[in-house]
This record gives C-alpha cells, sequence and structure tokens, in this order.
C-alpha cells in the first residue's frame, strides 16, 4: 500500500506541474526560433520508400533546395541481413506488413543543433543514423533493441532523440551528436509517437500495439495488446505516469473506440493534449489536470474511400495532427479519408477540406502561418494557411512521404557534395 500511495502523489505531481504551465507565457510549442548564425531553417521530407529525405523551405514556396540519401550503407545492412534468418524474416514482415510491401527505409528526422548532420530512424535496418549534410556520410549508428525503429522526438535544447523500437516495447534516448544512449524506458505494446514537453522535464511515449492484424472488428479490439500512455522522467528515465485511454474513453460512452493513441499535439500552454485514435474520423481533447477526455470532434467521412476497416492502412483512419503557434487552430491530417482540415480549437468547426492523397502528416511552417502535410499517395508536401483553411501551394517529393520536422542546415547548402 505504502508503493501505490507513492505512485498516485507522484503522477499527481507530475499532472500538476504540466497543469502549472498554462500561466507561462509561451510562443507555441511549433514555433521555431530565428536561426542560428550561418543557418538556415527549412523542412527535411522523409520520403520512406525512397530511402532519401528531401530538403524544402521552411515558409513562402516551400521549394526544394535539396536532397539526402539516408541509406548509403545500403548493401552493407542487406548483406547483414542475409546472412541472418530472424533479420531477414522481420524484413520480410515489415515490407509485406507496415511497409504495404516496400522496404521502410526512414520514419523519422531531426537535424544536430550545429546544422552539420541529420539523425534519422530507419525502421527496416531496425536502428538510427548520423548522416552527414555536407558528404553524405554516416557519422554514427545506433541498432535498436529488436527488429524495427519508428517516431523519435528531439528535446527542446536539441541535444537528444527519442526513438521507439517497435518489437522491444522500448524507447531509446540519444546524444544526438554521438549516439551514446543516455538512457531508456519500456513501454506498451508497439511504441510510437515521442513528445517531449517543452521544459524538457517529461517525455510522454504513445503505443499502438498490433495495427498490422486483420482483427479489426471493434469486439477484438483485445487482441491489439496493451496500448497506453507512458510518461517518463526525462533526466532519470523512470516511470512517472501511466495513462490508459480506454478507461477515459469508456467513461464517456465510447467503449467501441480505439484506445491506440496516435499522433499527439499539446496546446501551447500544455494543459490540453489533442489526439487521434486508430479507426476513428476526427480526434479528441484531454484535460491533463482533471485527467479526462473533455471534447471529441468526428470529421466528416469520405464516401469514395472505403468503409472496410481491414484495408485502412495500419489501422490509422486519420495520422496527423498540429497546432498553429497561437494554439488557435489544429491541423488535422485526414489520412484516409484522403483530405486536411484546419480546425478552430474553440469551436471545433472543421474548414474547407482539402482534398489530399492519403495525408500522413502535418507539421507547421517556419513562420507559423501554414500547415504543412505529407501526401504520401501522391510524393508531394502540400501547404495549407491557417487563417483561411485553403491551400497555399503543393510540392513534389520523394516516393512516399511521411514525417515531416523543422531543421536546419548550412546558409548555402544545396546538398551533399559528389564524390
Amino acid at each position: 500500500m505504502p508503493a501505490f500511495g507513492t505512485r498516485h502523489l507522484r503522477a499527481a505531481a507530475v499532472t500538476a506541474a504540466l497543469a502549472l504551465t498554462a500561466a507561462a507565457p509561451t510562443t507555441g510549442a511549433a514555433a521555431a526560433p530565428d536561426a542560428p548564425a550561418g543557418l538556415r531553417e527549412v523542412m527535411f521530407v522523409g520520403n520512406n520508400w525512397d530511402g532519401t529525405a528531401d530538403v524544402i523551405r521552411s515558409t513562402g514556396d516551400f521549394a526544394r533546395i535539396g536532397r539526402i540519401d539516408v541509406v548509403p550503407d545500403k548493401a552493407r545492412r542487406m548483406a547483414e541481413i542475409n546472412a541472418d534468418p530472424i533479420k531477414w524474416i522481420y524484413f520480410q514482415a515489415i515490407r509485406n506488413s507496415v511497409g504495404e510491401g516496400h522496404d521502410q527505409f526512414v520514419d523519422d528526422m531531426y537535424s544536430t543543433p550545429d546544422g552539420r548532420s541529420v539523425v534519422v530512424s530507419r525502421p527496416s535496418f531496425a536502428d538510427v543514423v548520423s548522416v552527414d549534410l555536407a558528404t553524405g556520410d554516416i557519422n554514427w549508428r545506433f541498432p535498436v533493441s529488436g527488429y524495427r525503429s519508428d517516431h523519435m522526438a528531439l528535446s527542446p535544447d536539441g541535444s537528444r532523440v527519442a526513438v521507439s523500437a517497435s518489437t522491444s516495447n522500448t524507447v531509446h534516448v540519444l546524444d544526438i551528436s554521438t549516439g551514446e544512449e543516455l538512457g531508456s524506458f519500456k513501454t506498451g505494446d508497439k511504441p510510437h509517437e515521442n513528445i517531449f514537453t517543452r521544459d524538457g522535464k517529461y517525455l510522454w511515449n504513445m503505443s499502438i500495439g498490433e495495427v498490422n492484424t486483420a482483427l479489426d472488428a471493434p469486439w477484438l479490439d483485445w487482441t491489439k495488446g496493451n496500448r497506453r500512455i507512458t510518461v517518463v522522467d526525462a533526466t532519470t528515465y523512470e516511470q512517472v505516469k501511466v495513462i490508459d485511454m480506454r478507461e477515459r474513453l469508456d467513461a464517456i460512452g465510447l467503449g467501441d473506440h480505439s484506445d491506440a493513441v496516435r499522433p499527439a499535439v499539446f496546446s501551447p500552454d500544455e494543459s490540453k493534449l489533442y489526439f487521434q485514435v486508430s479507426f476513428f474520423n476526427g480526434f479528441f481533447e484531454y484535460d491533463l489536470a482533471t485527467d479526462r477526455i473533455t471534447r471529441t470532434k468526428t470529421l466528416p467521412k469520405n464516401p469514395a474511400t472505403s468503409e472496410d476497416r481491414t484495408t485502412w492502412v495500419n489501422d490509422s483512419r486519420h495520422h496527423g495532427l498540429s497546432m498553429s503557434p497561437d494554439g488557435s487552430k489544429l491541423c488535422v491530417a485526414g489520412t484516409m479519408d484522403d483530405y486536411a482540415t484546419v480546425v478552430d480549437r474553440t469551436t471545433l468547426r472543421e474548414g474547407p477540406l482539402v482534398t489530399a492523397a492519403k495525408p500522413y502528416w502535418a507539421t507547421v511552417s517556419g513562420d507559423g502561418t501554414h500547415c504543412v502535410v505529407s501526401e504520401s499517395g501522391a510524393d508531394r508536401v502540400t501547404a495549407i494557411d491557417f487563417a483561411t483553411g485553403e491551400k497555399s501551394v503543393s510540392v513534389p517529393v520523394g516516393d512516399h512521404p511521411q514525417r515531416v520536422r523543422l531543421g536546419h542546415v548550412a546558409a548555402d547548402w544545396t546538398g551533399p557534395s559528389a564524390g
């Protein structure tokens, strides 16, 4: 009993600490500071099936300024996989399940604070690598535990990246400059999204369970595994809180909804968490102080897309969520419904439904005026004006873009040097 009480007190303290951030001034988690001297702010677009990352302007016309090969060691990695029967089996499983028949060579990426390198998680190779932006060479490589790497998060000071290791239910935290593991922690089944709090004190992980099975009927949801949010101290990596959205969904009469939390975003004051779940065309608002779901937003269904849940890629009806820096608007990627839309956070009224081909992610532009979504079904990124909800521009990129992240490169960078 004493240990149980201690855990509850500690969890309450974490919730209170996060709720208190509402009093602190903020420019919004998505807003980027001015680029350091000698650097240029850009967006990195991970082309998952290509094994490349396009670098585009972070504002304006979002034009491409260069491309990076993030699998320069592909021959060596494939030789290792082909020589190990277990690795080969997992490699093929990734290709034929979550990869939709393709290899997953880049899931997530962040640049180093000095703009010299980009750090990339590579699911099919079960690793994280740092690629030198000037030469295209690999600086360091970290093999994750298990057989697949996934979403990452960058600490507010840019010094650490957290990466989900899908098959080992583990998150590794690495020094972004050296690749040294600084710590790790266990999660629910199939860890996915990671988010550092703005002050860098806590790290949130969302586990999504078995999203690549065909057991998708609501009554079979129990087969998907243990889905939960794990909150850890970002210094010690000790667990301080676990949030089971199953209990919170049941409390508002949504027992038939999945509790697999997908992309999520905090409000600027971190008093609210907005999140998507498997199979649902919409999102939820969760209040940290009261520990309950306070609002549900159901978005339109696209009558032209399939209503067969088993056909939705990795159970993700809608997958991609971002917020304007002032916290007034949410941008939603309606992945399986082939649109993106801007939602007013006060009224939860959606704006125009902007046609998009399997939009897989939503990020905020460098100046905070636009939502940038990756159209994985059309190999392009599209910028949507937060003010009007209308499309501004689309830019072609590589094969199957997914994650889009703000970062920095040298001011005169146009791509790795040849040779």
